[in-house]
């Protein structure tokens, strides 16, 4: 498959991608699949209306992972996709997905994944979703990731939720239900700059007994942009949540977060903890001490608060 220097670098920054790895993967680039390959256990498909992948793992299938990056690279392009992940019973696996747009032009390209995950029974995953965009032009680079996620009884999921640089603007909407002692992580972390503007809204019904669920942020905003976080934690059972956002503010941007917890029974047990707050004067004083210059301090200090 003949890709550009452009779709290589792009692969690289979202999901990793030096060369085409052995087993399961689908790159998508301008709306259009240009290479899938399924391994023994993962079998990569298109679903039932034709727009977008099924993607089905074997149970007791370990130690393997599925790539499915998208990356838009045609000026103006929009592109949207719906794509459903089922992880079979006991299986242990990794899913890397995320979306890379590099936009020369003063049309506006974005992304739209609408993403259905169902982790079966005692199932394990591991799912990696990163976002990023560059180029030259005056068009803005919009993406809006849709993820809907169900975990069936004893079943574990970590979700890792990354936005790196130049996303324009973005809408990340996750949805999860979470069975009898099922467990869910979500780590969000993003950084915002010139007047970009991200919104998250982070929603998990805790339905089973003795199921579990965490929402994890940490985000950095910078010159004149926005940041909007919405985390909410609905206990319907005896359960577990914990919601902690943490945010570095700079320059002119403003950040707001509304945690919110419903506890629909008595046994449910929701916390929540959200800080916003300026780079310590201390920790600049101290790296600076060191030799460092200010700016490069201040890299220093926001690449280690976003790790």
């Amino acid at each position: 498959m003949n890709f550009k220097p452009v779709d290589m670098q792009l692969l690289d920054v979202i999901s990793n991608i030096k060369s085409i790895p052995e087993g399961a993967i689908n790159i998508r680039r301008d709306g259009e699949p240009v290479i899938r390959q399924s391994s023994p256990n993962i079998k990569i498909g298109t679903n039932a209306d034709n727009n977008g992948l099924l993607v089905e793992i074997n149970p007791g299938t370990r130690n393997e992972s599925v790539h499915v990056p998208v990356i838009v690279t045609e000026a103006g392009f929009h592109d949207k996709v719906y794509n459903t992940f089922i992880v079979g019973e006991d299986a242990d696996v990794t899913i890397i997905a995320g979306c890379g747009i590099h936009n020369d032009s003063h049309s506006d390209s974005g992304h739209d994944g609408i993403h259905e995950i169902i982790v079966k029974k005692g199932a394990r995953m591991k799912y990696v979703e990163k976002h990023y965009g560059e180029g030259n032009g005056q068009g803005k680079r919009i993406l809006n990731p849709t993820t809907n996620i169900i975990l069936e009884t004893g079943a574990t999921a970590e979700m890792e939720m990354v936005q790196i640089k130049g996303v324009d603007d973005t809408v990340r909407i996750t949805t999860a239900h979470i069975g009898d002692k099922a467990n869910l992580k979500i780590m969000e972390r993003l950084m915002t700059h010139g007047e970009q503007k991200a919104v998250s809204d982070v929603r998990l019904y805790i339905e089973g007994q003795g199921g579990s669920g965490q929402i994890l942020s940490r985000s950095i905003g910078r010159d004149d942009s926005v940041q909007v976080f919405k985390a909410a934690l609905v206990g319907k059972n005896e359960c577990l949540g914990h919601v902690e956002c943490d945010s570095i503010i700079m320059d002119q941007a403003r950040i707001q977060s509304i945690p919110e917890l419903i506890a629909e029974s008595a046994d449910a047990v929701l916390t929540h903890e959200a800080a916003i707050g300026k780079i310590a004067g201390e920790q600049l004083i101290k790296l600076m001490s060191l030799g460092m210059t200010e700016k490069d301090a201040i890299d220093t200090i926001l690449e280690g608060f976003l790790r």
